[in-house]
């Protein structure tokens, strides 16, 4: 089967496209929603169970089943019924890739009764696209493809997803939630839920405070600190942290730091790459927007300081920066490591860094 060319990003605009349907209240007889990232499953699905029918009407047009617990029989049977009331029903199958024999749902997908509204939860994987069920689906309602973010795609969709809670998330918060949470986005949506439901009345900005203070994860050690102090050359201040990181190790893994600097150098890397290209050429530098989009950076203040960064490492040294990065990386998973514990290796890390020349 061939790979799927769906990124995050695709599935975030799908995700929003199709809400915004929902709120237009323009349906589809058929929705397949399927992949790995539960979190828009979840919630495109539960926005359906929810808002096509009044409250009066879920009693007796609204259907939810377990894949596990049902059968494609009774699943068809339900789905060509008529609603009792109102001119919807709706049939939602939750984890529906335990579903035995659910490609025989086919019967059905092939002549969707108009009235009702099949929404099936596929998750852990996609749907063999090559399946009568898939194409049926494709052709007659709506497919959803969810694909789970990488490391560098959370920043970006945190910081929009507090946006669309009436709050401007400043770019430290954001780095700190984005360490503190991940890339679990399910857990992203309930922790920021309760730390939003937290903030005094007329609050307009999320700012490291709220977050230290609502989540227990300091403001002043962290990884977003850690490169700062490091990029900006500010060796007490970046072995200060990694003595705070030494104490608490669970809080803050080796592994984590190290993703965190090389993430942060290599952005390096490329803005004097393209400083160097530019000089070469005799052309300005690419704008800050075309960085922001380059780099996949959420803000403009953000392309400035890494610009100022930049400045005080050379390529030559940013690339043997990197080198060490992963020499370190394969040391925090055992691999020569001699024995040593993740607050001694990462301050061995630092040391050798700044002695570079």
């Amino acid at each position: 089967m061939a790979k799927s060319t769906i990124k995050f990003r695709d599935s975030v605009a799908a995700f929003e496209a199709l809400g915004r349907d929902i709120d237009a209240k323009k349906f589809s007889p058929v929705y397949l929603l399927m992949g790995e990232e539960s979190y828009f499953i979840d919630a495109l699905s539960d926005r359906l169970a929810d808002e096509i029918l009044s409250e009066a009407e879920k009693a007796f047009n609204r259907t939810v089943v377990y894949g596990k617990d049902s059968d494609v029989g009774a699943i068809i049977n339900t789905a060509r019924q008529m609603p009792m009331m109102g001119s919807w029903q709706v049939v939602v199958v939750r984890e529906a890739q335990q579903l035995r024999k659910l490609e025989d749902l086919q019967l059905y997908t092939s002549n969707p009764s108009p009235s009702t509204i099949l929404v099936l939860c596929h998750k852990e994987k996609n749907l063999d696209k090559r399946t009568a069920l898939f194409k049926h689906a494709s052709s007659k309602g709506v497919v959803f493809e969810s694909v789970r973010p990488r490391d560098y795609e959370i920043r970006e969709w945190l910081s929009d997803f507090i946006r669309r809670r009436g709050l401007q998330p400043d770019v430290k918060a954001v780095e700190m939630l984005t360490e503190f949470l991940g890339t679990n986005l399910a857990k992203i949506s309930g922790e920021l839920s309760k730390l939003v439901l937290s903030l005094p009345e007329g609050t307009t900005k999320l700012t490291p405070e709220d977050v230290e203070r609502n989540t227990g994860f300091s403001r002043d050690f962290n990884n977003f600190e850690l490169c700062k102090a490091v990029a900006t050359r500010n060796l007490p201040r970046a072995l200060t942290i990694a003595d705070h990181f030494a104490r608490n190790p669970k809080e803050h893994p080796l592994l984590v730091s190290i993703l965190s600097l090389f993430g942060h150098f290599k952005e390096i890397f490329v803005i004097n790459y393209l400083s160097w290209q530019s000089r070469r050429r005799g052309t300005p530098m690419p704008p800050d927007t075309e960085l922001m989009s380059l780099l996949r950076l959420p803000s403009p203040f953000l392309v400035g300081e890494l610009k100022k960064d930049a400045a005080l490492w050379s390529n030559k040294i940013t690339f043997r920066v990197l080198g060490l990065l992963r020499e370190y990386d394969a040391k925090s998973k055992g691999m020569n490591s001699g024995g040593a514990g993740d607050g001694e290796l990462l301050r061995e890390l630092l040391l050798k860094m700044f002695s570079l020349r």
